[in-house]
């Protein structure tokens, strides 16, 4: 007997596995259950790229801040380098991390701030000061343009966003997202990004992909 994963999970939250299924039960169990082996894998590999990420971000701020303003804490001394929206994120991880008296640790600041921060840290209108003055020294083994690491970085961003909604991630280009992985890690370091293959489940979970589910989806995030 089928299990009811419509009346357990709703209507809604099982329709795309049953549209991508041709409504066959049985078959829309089994790629509910591989979509949640996906988001685990994909959770924790970009768990490890997002903390590489932000802190070769933070420790290249830091050696910079320390030259230019004699103060490591980044984010206070050039706060003013920072767009609205980066210094509203910025006082908003102070605020979480000092709540119930804490004192201010830094590194408990930059844990709060999110993978948004990092990605928008990447974008263009930063290119003639951040970039310029520090930040492409975070990327000592880039290959390519500075564009397309921040296309790589919003492509998981918005992966990250899609897992943590629990959303279907059948018919994303998982190929090219764990490839994105890849190449944001190598660009920091390839020897992280050596640990981090070592560690990754991602190829073994993609060749368990059910047969009814295309293997390279045309649909883009």
């Amino acid at each position: 007997m089928p299990a009811d994963l419509s009346g357990w999970f709703s209507h809604e939250r099982m329709a795309p596995y049953f549209a991508a299924t041709n409504n066959v039960p049985e078959r829309a169990e089994a790629l509910y259950v591989w979509n949640g082996d996906v988001a685990a894998a994909y959770w924790r590999t970009l768990a490890h790229v997002e903390v590489l990420l932000r802190n070769t971000c933070h420790y290249t701020l830091e050696q910079w801040s320390a030259k230019k303003y004699g103060d490591v804490c980044w984010y206070r001394a050039a706060v003013g380098n920072l767009s609205d929206r980066a210094r509203t994120d910025v006082a908003t991880a102070i605020a979480r991390a000092t709540r119930n008296g804490r004192p201010e640790m830094p590194g408990q600041v930059v844990a709060e701030l999110s993978m948004g921060f990092w990605r928008y840290l990447l974008a263009s209108r930063y290119d003639p000061t951040l970039r310029r003055w520090c930040l492409h020294r975070a990327f000592p083994h880039l290959r390519g343009r500075r564009r397309d690491l921040e296309s790589h970085v919003a492509r998981l961003h918005q992966l990250r966003d899609r897992i943590a909604h629990l959303e279907p991630l059948h018919r994303l280009p998982l190929l090219q997202l764990h490839g994105s992985m890849r190449v944001v890690a190598s660009s920091i370091n390839p020897q992280a990004r050596a640990w981090i293959d070592a560690h990754d489940s991602i190829p073994e979970v993609l060749a368990r992909r059910p047969m009814t589910v295309p293997a390279d989806p045309l649909n883009r995030l």
